[in-house]
């Protein structure tokens, strides 16, 4: 069951994503960011952990999981360190998540050759 809910709540964020791409001028990128920003934003104010408790890996994959992982690692940042914390808490509770998106980019673009979209 698990892994069904998983699978219809992430799927449903990315239906979600691909209906504005879609219907909307926003680049895919802006949308991309829009979605870090809405689960910053859920996550600083307590919204994201119960959706997260309940949707499993189908809420903590998507990039708005990223978001309030970020907002989490700063808020306890902010407790530990105070005002230095806002600065280093999000990056720190990130970076393997960092990590492997830049080492995976750069295996990428070593392994395969770029082409024309023409």
């Amino acid at each position: 069951m698990d892994y069904l809910k998983a699978f219809l709540i992430g799927g449903a964020l990315c239906v979600i994503a691909q209906i504005v791409i879609d219907k909307t001028k926003l680049t895919p990128a802006r949308i991309l960011v829009s979605y870090v920003v809405i689960g910053v934003f859920l996550g600083a104010i307590g919204i994201y952990k119960p959706f997260l408790e309940f949707a499993g890996a189908g809420a903590s994959v998507p990039l708005t999981g990223f978001g309030a992982n970020l907002a989490k690692g700063v808020k306890e940042a902010v407790d530990k360190q105070g005002f230095l914390g806002i600065f280093t808490g999000g990056l720190k509770n990130c970076a393997a998540g960092i990590t492997v998106a830049i080492v995976s980019g750069l295996l990428a673009s070593l392994i395969f050759k770029d082409k024309d979209k023409s």
